[in-house]
């Protein structure tokens, strides 16, 4: 998936680490193999080329994630929508990018066209998914947590009950270091901003049996004509999101659930963003650029899982 991953762990006995890199990599292989969308041969791309009206089988970690992905679809209002690949392609984005800058009219129109999480038919109870024509599925923003989630689930079933874990800059910490404390993370937003924003506190999460991730707009854009364009497009208008956080952190029970939310908080922009989170309880933190800096804003969910 384009990314890196490692882990901190700390254990009673020896334990043989090279064993232990080969068994996490061959996980986090399982999880390419079925979901990067930069694989020709991954099943979500093997979907992808399905005739309209074909059925297809789904493995566990897919059927997994795809499940997750729809629940917060519906319960984010389409925010997120793991159908948008297209308009992420249209607008220079992602492993099918097009030509950065406006597309054509024509070109979004069928773009647009071709999303929507509504029009796929889910059949969890048989593990299969049915390709309405031209659907392109894309689980970038939910797979990397997931791997996240995977790893954690190997080094505990390895008897490993402290370790700290990352993907691709989502985090999830169970148990205590050797010293008794708990896995301590600076939360990831927008360094060189920040350095400009000297009333903005850096901000610590203690993670035991939580996960945290990042979203923003800051690790993938263009300027073309004046205007910046993002690479989180908003699904219901086609657009890049024009109100994006320069970054937004979720903390939730999974880094699953932590790394989709964080986009949908994106895609509906600092102030909606922040009062849905509010109302639905999400521990997030957002970023928003003002003339005189950053401002950050937290629901009070995500202050408390401040480190004292």
């Amino acid at each position: 998936m384009g990314t890196t991953w490692s882990v901190q762990y700390t254990h009673a006995t020896r334990i043989d680490a090279h064993a232990l890199h080969d068994a996490v990599q061959a996980r986090l292989d399982q999880v390419v193999a079925q979901m990067s969308t930069w694989e020709a041969d991954a099943d979500i791309m093997r979907f992808n080329r399905c005739a309209a009206g074909d059925w297809f089988a789904l493995k566990d970690d897919v059927l997994r994630v795809l499940t997750a992905a729809l629940d917060i679809a519906s319960a984010s209002e389409g925010t997120f929508d793991p159908t948008v690949s297209p308009l992420v392609a249209a607008w220079g984005f992602g492993a099918h990018a097009a030509h950065r800058g406006r597309p054509a009219e024509v070109y979004l129109v069928e773009a647009r066209s071709r999303v929507g999480w509504q029009h796929l038919r889910f059949d969890p109870a048989q593990r299969r998914i049915r390709q309405p024509g031209g659907v392109m599925l894309d689980l970038s923003a939910i797979a990397k947590g997931y791997g996240v989630d995977v790893v954690a689930d190997l080094l505990r079933r390895r008897g490993i009950h402290a370790a700290l874990v990352e993907v691709g800059g989502e985090l999830y910490g169970h148990g205590r270091k050797g010293d008794g404390q708990p896995w301590r993370v600076l939360v990831e937003s927008s360094p060189d901003e920040e350095a400009d924003s000297e009333a903005l506190e850096p901000r610590v999460l203690a993670l035991d049996g939580v996960a945290v991730a990042t979203s923003g707009d800051r690790w993938h854009a263009y300027a073309q004509d004046g205007r910046r364009y993002s690479h989180t497009i908003d699904p219901r208008s086609g657009e890049p999101v024009t109100d994006a956080a320069a970054a937004v952190t979720v903390v939730a029970s999974d880094a699953m659930h932590a790394d989709a939310w964080a986009t949908a908080l994106t895609v509906m922009g600092t102030v909606a963003g922040h009062a849905f989170a509010v109302r639905n309880g999400l521990a997030a933190r957002f970023l928003q650029r003002t003339a005189d800096g950053l401002r950050e804003t937290m629901t009070p969910a995500f202050e408390a899982h401040l480190a004292a």
